[in-house]
């Protein structure tokens, strides 16, 4: 007889918790400190200052990003925790209802009464509140909030994202910092769509494509404001 053979499936839901905010990071890194040094050579500053702008930029955008993070996803996990000790609650004071309310939601999903009946009494017996905190409240240990894990994930991006215009700065000749830090700071953009949406199993280019427009407006718009403010400092 053939045996049958297992295989490890792994999908883009499972790294959810962490890819969003690596994303946001390492986005808003490269974006926002582009958009100052950007801003800063706009206004015909020195290369000193420039550097100055985009290293006060990528540590006070570490830390906004890691305490950003923590603070909105620390606010999710205790709405989830406040949402499954009512459901523990339930459970144990109206076990009844609770059991007809599970079986309700699996006939809304096209089970036949009976068999919903049959699943949700064995749901029940194996794991009541995870069933329940699964299928009626949409929490799950893949999308489980995780307020550490956020945190360092962002910051840690951004840093990195960061880094890159600094980069070019530093490589750029003087006249030629807001063109190479632009055009550059695009390339980075692409290549963190392209990632971003691999990683998460979406379409690459779609992804591309809406970041670096994102991108360039933004360097445009700190762009035009550098070159105001230059003109009357």
């Amino acid at each position: 007889m053939a045996r049958t053979r297992s295989h490890d499936e792994r999908h883009a839901v499972e790294r959810i918790g962490w890819l969003r905010a690596a994303v946001l990071g390492a986005n808003d890194g490269i974006v926002s400190t582009a958009s100052l040094i950007v801003g800063v050579a706009a206004a015909e500053a020195s290369k000193g200052s420039i550097l100055l702008t985009g290293a006060a930029g990528l540590v006070a955008g570490a830390m906004s990003m890691a305490a950003g993070e923590y603070v909105s996803v620390s606010s999710q996990a205790d709405s989830e925790a406040a949402d499954l000790g009512r459901e523990r609650a339930e459970l144990a004071t109206l076990p009844a209802q609770e059991l007809a309310e599970l079986t309700a939601i699996y006939v809304a999903r096209g089970l036949e009464p009976g068999l919903a009946a049959q699943v949700a009494q064995q749901l029940t017996a194996k794991d009541a509140l995870g069933a329940h905190a699964r299928d009626e409240l949409g929490i799950s240990p893949h999308t489980t909030a995780r307020p550490v894990q956020a945190a360092l994930a962002s910051a840690a991006t951004f840093a990195v994202g960061a880094a890159l215009p600094i980069g070019a700065v530093m490589l750029a000749p003087p006249e030629l910092t807001v063109s190479i830090v632009a055009g550059s700071t695009l390339v980075f953009l692409a290549l963190l769509g392209a990632v971003g949406a691999r990683a998460g199993g979406a379409g690459i280019w779609r992804a591309m494509s809406r970041v670096t427009f994102w991108g360039a407006l933004a360097l445009a718009v700190t762009a035009g404001v550098g070159r105001i403010f230059g003109a009357y400092v």
